[in-house]
């Protein structure tokens, strides 16, 4: 095994093999940890997964987009991150593109992403 392989096991996130399995255009429930002085707690970030990177590397990530307060806010989770707790898929999209940064410029109703019934 060579010195990037050990280095890779050693950050890899154990989590990950029990997210879910998930796709752009899905929304999706991200508990994360936060940290505030010596105390801990959950909180929820949901929203749609408008892109997604490599999701087995260390080197993964997924992007979050949820509206609060009719200002647009996005997150970065990488998938090997230790603030994540869990991911959970509210539904599932149908998105016909890898990214939907399209979503970025448009509000209100066209700004969803239709629901795919036949993926359970």
């Amino acid at each position: 095994m060579n010195l990037i392989d050990k280095i890779n096991a050693e950050h890899l996130n154990p989590n990950v093999t029990k997210f879910p399995e998930f796709k752009t255009g899905d929304s999706l429930a991200v508990h994360v940890k936060i940290v505030e002085g010596s105390k801990t707690r959950i909180q929820l970030f949901k929203g749609i997964c408008i892109g997604m990177k490599e999701r087995n590397s260390i080197n993964g990530h997924f992007i979050i987009r949820k509206m609060s307060d009719g200002i647009g806010v996005e997150r970065t989770f990488p998938f090997h991150a230790s603030i994540i707790d869990k991911i959970e898929v509210t539904s599932r999209g149908k998105a016909r593109r890898a990214k939907l940064f399209h979503l970025r410029d448009r509000t209100g109703k066209e700004a969803r992403v239709a629901i795919d019934f036949t993926r359970k």
